[in-house]
Formats: structure tokens, C-alpha cells, sequence
């Protein structure tokens, strides 16, 4: 069985964006940039059935600038075997939307025929939360999202979900999409010779225009700000005052 794990190219989770001086977007000038963690515990767990043998070859794909390469191979260097870079974007800046992604991750799968595909459940530049769901829908496929645990059981994936109220557990009929939760492991770190042996591993490059797909923004960005900040707190000297406090504050 084939693993299909789409990854995306997002602002280091330890980096602070900071929005332009013209409102336009993030700026994203001399920013170092990483994988989606999400999508790192996507990859993790498509290397871990690899391992258990419940999985033969794990391929990795990511759509966007050409700079994604390095993505890839970060991944390749984790132990996935190959990867597929859809240059869909010359501008670091335009994000590519999610249904345009899925609909070329669509096409990829159609060439590939993996038995499995899993991402993460957002990316953490745009949280959309959407990608997974599109290309389930798109493909006709079962889907599992926010999974924190997963295990292959013959032709079905078990998967145990995050919801509200606690856990849920599910089975769906293969080839089907799972979109991975932060609690579905912990990424390993690439070792400096598997490092070296990424650079040698297949990486095939496409445009969107090889599988037809049009990327052409549908959302236009009126307006990027930072958040406000929040205004200090103040002591209280009884309990008496605290509930008046919050009376005025309408909480209670």
C-alpha cells in the first residue's frame, strides 16, 4: 500500500509574523520557514506503518512556490521515499486555497492510487481546516479527521478522533483520507546521513497546469492587522469588590 502525505511550507511555529507596514499580509521577508507541524505528524505516522509493514512506499507532495522543495526534503530525510512539488506560485506571498489544492492533490492521487492519505488537519498560517475534507469529497473517499491514534486493520483504518466531548472511535473503508490531531505522536528528528541520503531520493516537480487545475485566488485579503493587545489586569482587596468587578464587567 501506498502512503500519500501532502505537506505545506508555513512561518517556523517559534517565529513571530509580523504583518506588513501597508496592511497587506504577513511580511514574509528573511522569515525562516519549516514544515506545517501538523503535516510533520502526518509524515511521522505514514513512516511509522511503513516500519509496522502495514505500508510499502510513503510519497510526499507539496503545493506552492518552488521553495517547498526544501520541504520535501526535510521529509525525505525523516524517511519518506520520494516526492512530488507542484509549483503552483511564483510569489512567496500567495497562499494557495484550499480547494485548489485538493483538487490537484485529486489529481495526483488519481496517478498514484495510494491506499491512504494523510495530512494534517490544518496549516497554521491560514488555520482553514480544510484541505482533508475538500479532498475527500472530491474523491468520493471516507474521511477521519482530527485523528490521535490510527491503526490499519486489513482493508479499514481505525481511527480514534479529538471531538468535544471527549474520544471517538471509527472505522473507514480504505483508500480513505485522515487528517492527523497534535496527539497522534511525536515527529523524530532527521539524522545527519538520512539528511544526506534526502538529497539523493527522487523529487519529480509538476505545475498546476499539468493536472488543469486553475489557482487563481477566489478570496481577496482587504486588510491584515495585529492582534490587540490585551490590557493589564488589576488586584482586588476582598471578594466583596471581585463580584462587584465582574458585575460591572457584566460576567456575572
Amino acid at each position: 500500500m501506498k502512503v500519500l502525505v501532502p505537506v505545506k511550507r508555513v512561518i517556523d511555529y517559534n517565529v513571530k509574523a509580523k504583518v506588513k507596514s501597508d496592511g497587506s499580509g504577513v511580511d514574509l521577508a528573511n522569515v525562516k520557514m519549516s514544515m506545517n507541524p501538523f503535516d510533520e505528524i502526518a509524515v511521522e505516522e505514514a513512516i511509522r506503518l511503513k516500519e509496522k509493514g502495514a505500508a510499502e512506499e510513503v510519497i510526499v507532495v507539496s503545493v506552492g512556490v518552488k521553495q517547498a522543495a526544501e520541504t520535501i526534503r526535510t521529509a525525505l530525510a525523516m524517511g519518506a521515499d520520494r516526492g512530488i512539488l507542484v509549483v503552483a506560485a511564483d510569489d512567496v506571498h500567495q497562499d494557495i486555497e484550499p480547494l485548489a489544492v485538493a483538487k490537484i492533490l485529486k489529481a495526483v492521487i488519481d496517478q498514484e492510487q495510494p491506499g491512504l492519505v494523510i495530512t494534517g488537519k490544518q496549516a497554521i498560517d491560514n488555520d482553514m481546516n480544510a484541505t482533508g475534507q475538500m479532498l475527500a469529497a472530491l474523491l468520493g473517499w471516507g474521511q477521519a479527521t482530527f485523528a490521535s491514534k490510527l491503526d490499519i486493520d486489513g482493508d479499514a483504518a481505525k481511527v480514534t478522533r479529538e471531538v468535544d466531548g471527549g474520544l471517538q472511535t471509527i472505522s473507514v473503508k480504505m483508500p480513505a483520507i485522515v487528517t492527523a490531531d497534535l496527539r497522534l505522536n511525536e515527529p523524530r528528528y532527521a539524522s545527519l546521513p538520512n539528511i544526506m541520503k534526502a538529497k539523493k531520493k527522487p523529487l519529480d516537480e509538476k505545475t498546476a497546469a499539468d493536472f488543469g487545475v486553475d489557482v487563481s485566488p477566489r478570496l481577496e485579503i482587504v486588510s491584515v492587522k495585529e492582534p490587540e493587545g490585551r490590557s493589564a489586569g488589576i488586584k482586588v482587596g476582598s471578594v466583596d469588590e471581585l463580584v462587584s468587578k465582574l458585575k460591572e464587567a457584566g460576567v456575572v
